[in-house]
């Protein structure tokens, strides 16, 4: 389920959510702007509001499964992880109704899993899972960025 799920939020759904809106619009903005709104809603917002869900109700699944750190107290971390995930997740999904707000969380929630991303790559013997968070932190992350970057200068 956790491999769909990632898979669909920060491929799937961006892509497929990106294609119609473009289609629609007559891709009004370019393809960097109208792909980085639906990566911000679905890659940041979606992902890291279940993300966040998940790491408040159950702490153990990041602790063990994708970190592999079985110590009760790193509970208290991932739940302060959680709280981020869930903030920034919230507001991702909220700037599909408020336009304004989807560069300036491009930057944050694309900063933020860029740069866990960056973590996670040199690290060895990654499981499966740290595989596919780190590849899909990375793409989020760079399409995130982008988009934000894009809005500023103007090109998205």
């Amino acid at each position: 389920m956790y491999f769909v799920f990632v898979v669909f939020t920060t491929v799937l759904a961006p892509l497929v959510s990106g294609v119609i809106a473009g289609s629609m619009t007559e891709w009004a903005g370019g393809a960097l702007h109208v792909f980085g709104v639906w990566w911000v809603f679905w890659g940041i917002g979606v992902r890291l509001l279940a993300a966040g869900v998940s790491q408040i109700l159950r702490p153990q699944f990041t602790s063990k499964e994708i970190l592999h750190i079985d110590a009760p107290e790193a509970a208290q971390i991932v739940q302060e992880l959680g709280f981020m995930n869930l903030s920034i997740g919230l507001a991702a999904v909220i700037s599909v109704f408020v336009p304004e707000w989807a560069p300036a969380i491009g930057l944050a929630g694309g900063g933020f899993l860029l740069l866990a991303g960056l973590r996670h790559l040199p690290k060895k013997d990654k499981s499966a899972k740290e595989w596919v968070a780190c590849l899909t932190d990375l793409l989020v992350g760079v399409v995130g960025v982008a988009f934000a970057v894009g809005s500023l200068l103007g090109a998205a």
